[in-house]
């Protein structure tokens, strides 16, 4: 991973502090939900992050303009030369363009009481939902809940006043929730775990004493036999999973891989099989528990910091500073990609497909992001257009919420979109009829890709 920060990009929020007049003293929840946006609210015209175009000196259409023009992706690689530039072009000639027609999830709110920060300009898994109620989002070196609810935003973990820590604190780097613990991981190593279920104490390991160490991805998942266990993937190129059923964190596996690992994840269904991505255009599938390598991924062009698996566990989704997001059938990993997806404005830097396989999130590091159709091939697409960092997108388990932090030093908001009520019919109609059912009526209907999603793949633990 590069330690260079590049210079972030005007946002309309840093042009309102210069244009508008505000006033000095912090808001308060009140003054915060005033600031909100609701469906009915931006139906009427209202802007859904609240930004006042109408008192600055541009039109929201003219600054979108503006940033798709000025905006430089970053990227690790070298893609200046001519050669360089030939790839990028074949590249992009890949990418289908789909159709953004798709309407599946509708705003519902934009909620400014819930900030966000990005700490590591490429790490972008800082959000999280554990229920449509239970939202969890990096803040600085803690990390808060959020109750769309109730409307009510609780600290719950605090990484302030660390001893040992640089500066007394642990500087959040990433951070997961599942399985009913609350991870995060840190810029020197750290790996803070603690029940979100129970009182059962923090914990807090250090994983590396590489000065270079830092904690790029976590991903929770559910041991076939066992208790949840916690994949760490670090800048020193060691991936290690620990067992997290007690308080004291076991580490039960640690593989090398080439390169610094950005991110990884476990195949569900209990299986061994993990994608990991890092500072390499290639992805890897290994085996946890054995440290055995199972294949490589060839495609992208750049250093990757996204994966996810679509929870039938054959389809495999990556992202790259290339500013693509490719899927993979991981039965057949000879054949290359299913898929190349472009980013609208810079890398694809998180990847969430939704709970029930329809969907495929991408979010870039700013501005977009594009809601796949699964089932259609990738064809369709619905794109969230928004102005700020992106901190991290989540679905809730039931997939009828999908929720988008902002980073923004005016704007820092929590996005909340709902699924559409027909969509939401349908899933409940699925999830009664069984799967087997499903795929039975429809088959001379679905697309390959529904096969490819529905179809489980060899596990090889």
């Amino acid at each position: 991973m590069a330690e260079v920060l590049p210079r972030r990009p005007a946002t309309p929020g840093d042009i309102a502090e210069r244009d508008i007049d505000t006033d000095d003293e912090e808001s308060s929840e009140d003054e915060d939900q005033e600031l909100d946006t609701t469906a009915e609210q931006h139906a009427e015209g209202k802007d859904l992050q609240g930004i006042p175009w109408e008192r600055l000196h541009f039109t929201r259409d003219q600054y979108r303009e503006t940033r798709l023009g000025s905006y430089n992706n970053y990227t690790n690689l070298e893609q200046q030369t001519a050669e360089g530039q030939r790839q990028l072009d074949k590249l992009f000639a890949e990418c289908g363009e789909p159709t953004r027609t798709g309407l599946w999830y509708h705003f519902h709110r934009n909620s400014r009481a819930v900030h966000a920060t990005v700490v590591h300009f490429q790490l972008r898994n800082l959000v999280w939902a554990t229920s449509s109620h239970d939202v969890y989002v990096m803040l600085d070196s803690a990390i808060n809940h959020w109750n769309p609810l109730s409307r009510k935003l609780t600290r719950v973990m605090n990484l302030q006043g660390q001893v040992g820590a640089p500066g007394g604190k642990v500087q959040v780097s990433t951070m997961a929730a599942g399985c009913g613990l609350l991870a995060a991981g840190g810029f020197t190593g750290e790996l803070a775990v603690q029940s979100t279920t129970s009182n059962r104490p923090m914990s807090i390991v250090k994983v590396t004493e590489n000065e270079n160490g830092i904690t790029n991805g976590i991903d929770i998942f559910q041991a076939r036999g066992s208790g949840p266990h916690i994949v760490a993937s670090n800048n020193d190129a060691v991936l290690r999973v620990y067992d997290a059923s007690t308080a004291a964190l076991k580490c039960v596996s640690q593989v090398e891989c080439p390169w610094a690992i950005n991110f990884a994840a476990v195949q569900p269904g209990g299986s061994c099989l993990t994608a990991a991505v890092g500072d390499a255009p290639e992805a890897r599938l290994l085996d946890w528990r054995t440290g055995k390598k199972v294949a490589d991924l060839v495609g992208h062009f750049d250093y990757s910091f996204a994966a996810a698996w679509h929870p039938e566990g054959n389809l495999l989704a990556t992202g790259n500073q290339d500013m693509t997001a490719r899927v993979w059938d991981v039965r057949n990993t000879g054949v290359g990609s299913l898929a190349v997806l472009k980013g609208r404005m810079g890398a694809v830097r998180s990847l969430r497909f939704s709970p029930s396989g329809a969907h495929l999130a991408a979010a870039e590091p700013a501005d977009f992001l594009t809601l796949y159709d699964v089932a259609g091939g990738f064809q369709e697409a619905q794109e969230i257009n928004l102005f700020g960092e992106i901190a991290g997108t989540a679905f809730s388990p039931d997939g009828e919420r999908l929720f988008i932090a902002i980073a923004d030093l005016t704007y820092s908001s929590l996005l909340e979109y709902h699924l559409s009520e027909k969509l939401r019919w349908v899933w409940i109609w699925l999830i009664k009829a069984k799967a087997p059912a499903f795929r039975g009526l429809h088959s001379k209907f679905a697309h390959p890709f529904m096969f490819a999603a529905n179809s489980r793949a060899p596990q090889p633990c």
